[in-house]
């Protein structure tokens, strides 16, 4: 488990720790930091500008592709609209800034003087420290009999011939070993699957040997005669986010989620991991910090599981730690090889929403993973290592799988199964502890894979679940008419109807039609007119258009269809 430590100054520590400001004002500990420097001199932060991106339209998109497209497409678009507005005067200043689009924000360094203009003008909402979080240590223990891997019940879905074929792992730690021969043939190539925001190495590398043990927890192989991964045929990718000296800037976690969510910079290929991990954390233990909240909540609207390790802060009670203890996410705690709750382990219950913590627990002691090969030279390397950065992997490792065997289930279905088929542990029922028990892989599959869900018809609408999508609304059901933008998919195409007929007209001169409209879904809309085909998207004037010349008459109406539905307008004619 990554503990965070403050480097420069007990400022900086207060930077961290407070939250998101909701005026536009400079966060008190990079205020007090500014006073101590020179008009020359300069801090790195992070300018969070107004306004937020709205994710619902696309969590309602069944296709998990389109889906995320539209979410990385909304992200960008409300960050490009907002830094208009703050690009003058960063141009006047000379400085090109990190976009930050998956918090509508952009990191820089600057001085005092610019620091306190961008606070002052109205497109900004908040100004605080760039601040560092130290990379964790790898601790090592002495060797034990491997007991992890069985213990958590992923043998018999291997049986099955489910060994995470087809999904994709990834980690935001402090790298990789690609040489590793448990790693290096399960890496995925092309670009975007390697990711350093410190640009210190183009291809995958790590310094510490953290990030290639939390990997081989999660996706290794049996080169040692012995699988030491969870899901061992899945494919990773990775973000070294901690820098070779061993600490990463907020800046630069908040750029790794974002690249997560679109890997090669082309919202319009699906290329994203079905789980991240990581194995690190903000040392605040019992506080809560929002810090990466929205990230996280970017991350779950795009179907992808945020896994984090719960911390190595206990055996105190209230020692939880962000973002592990956000409600969003999933926290792991650790056990030994007898299924006791490891003394290192954090303990609930959350700082945040004060529900029981951890989510769930999984082997962290003496685990047998990866170690540093020096580019290869020692391809036998193996360490036995131990804390809650260990036990997080086997949890998303376990999503990997699952992920394998049911390909079309919601991620809240697989992250549920595990939740509700964990083995309790300690009192019964969630506890502060254990969490809901040990994760119990071989139990999750069952759950997914058990006979479909009971049939009803409890609002008497004539219409069944599960293929009424609201069994408690009777004005809801397959076929029912949609009422326009009022945030309910009415006809269970799941879909609100935002489709409009921006414009339809017809030249009895030219026999030309012209067809204009919009939907709250944009691009990924797939609009098309009724009887003459699909519409051109324009993106510079967020419109689909159609014109259709020789068009045989003035039809006297149109219709224009999409995902969502449909929409029809009368058509206003021209000579």
């Amino acid at each position: 488990m990554i503990k965070t430590k403050i480097t420069i100054s007990a400022l900086v520590f207060a930077a961290i720790l407070t939250p998101s400001v909701v005026r536009s004002e400079i966060a008190p500990g990079l205020e007090s930091l500014l006073k101590t420097l020179g008009e020359s001199e300069e801090a790195r932060v992070i300018v969070k500008l107004k306004g937020r991106a709205d994710l619902a339209p696309a969590r309602r998109i069944p296709d998990r592709g389109e889906r995320r497209a539209l979410i990385i497409k909304e992200l960008r678009g409300v960050s490009e609209r907002s830094q208009e507005e703050i690009r003058p005067l960063l141009e006047e200043s000379g400085k090109r800034p990190e976009g930050l689009w998956i918090i509508n924000s952009v990191a820089l360094s600057a001085t005092p003087g610019l620091i306190r203009e961008l606070a002052r003008h109205p497109a900004v909402e908040s100004v605080r420290f760039d601040a560092v979080v130290l990379a964790p240590p790898v601790v090592t223990v002495e060797a034990a009999p491997e007991w992890n891997l069985s213990a958590i019940g992923v043998e018999e879905v291997w049986a099955r011939g489910f060994t995470g074929r087809g999904a994709v792992v990834a980690a935001l730690d402090t790298g990789v070993d690609a040489d590793h021969p448990d790693l290096k043939d399960r890496r995925r190539l092309g670009p975007g699957s390697w990711f350093d925001p410190n640009n210190e190495h183009t291809e995958p590398y790590d310094a510490s040997g953290h990030g290639t043990a939390v990997m081989g927890v999660m996706a290794g192989g049996s080169a040692s005669g012995g699988a030491i991964g969870t899901a061992p045929d899945a494919v990773w990718i990775a973000a070294k986010i901690f820098n070779d000296k061993g600490y990463a800037y907020l800046s630069g976690i908040h750029s790794a989620f974002q690249w997560a969510l679109d890997p090669d910079n082309n919202p319009d290929t699906n290329d994203a991991p079905d789980v991240v991990n990581n194995s690190w954390g903000l040392q605040n233990p019992g506080g809560c910090d929002n810090e990466f909240l929205v990230d996280v909540d970017a991350l779950e609207a795009a179907e992808i599981s945020a896994v984090f390790a719960g911390g190595n802060s206990g055996p105190l009670a209230s020692t939880s730690l962000s973002p592990a203890n956000y409600a969003e996410g999933l926290s792991t705690g650790s056990l030994n090889s007898s299924g006791v709750v490891s003394d290192f382990s954090s303990r609930g219950p959350s700082a945040c929403d004060g529900g029981s913590f951890p989510d769930i627990t999984a082997p962290g002691e003496s685990i047998k993973s990866a170690g540093l090969t020096n580019g290869g030279m020692y391809p036998d390397s193996y360490s036995y290592v131990s804390g809650t950065s260990f036990a997080a992997p086997h949890l998303s490792g376990a999503i990997a799988l699952l992920s394998s065997a049911f390909p079309t289930a919601a991620r809240a279905e697989i992250e549920a199964a595990l939740v509700d088929s964990a083995r309790d542990l300690g009192a019964t029922g969630p506890d502060n502890s254990y969490g809901r028990g040990m994760i119990w892989v071989d139990g999750a599959y069952s759950l997914l894979s058990s006979s479909p869900p009971v049939i009803t018809d409890a609002d008497g609408d004539g219409y069944a679940a599960p293929e009424d999508c609201n069994d408690n609304s009777p004005s809801v059901y397959p076929g029912a008419t949609e009422v326009k933008r009022d945030g309910v998919d009415q006809d269970c195409n799941g879909y609100d109807l935002t489709i409009e007929v921006k414009k339809a007209a017809y030249s009895k001169r030219t026999d030309t039609l012209t067809v204009e409209a919009s939907s709250s879904l944009n691009s990924a809309a797939s609009l098309s007119l009724n009887g003459f085909g699909s519409m051109t998207w324009v993106s510079s004037r967020s419109v689909w258009t159609k014109t259709v010349r020789r068009a045989g008459g003035n039809p006297g109406s149109v219709i224009v269809e999409g995902v969502e539905g449909f929409a029809s307008a009368a058509i206003k004619a021209t000579r």
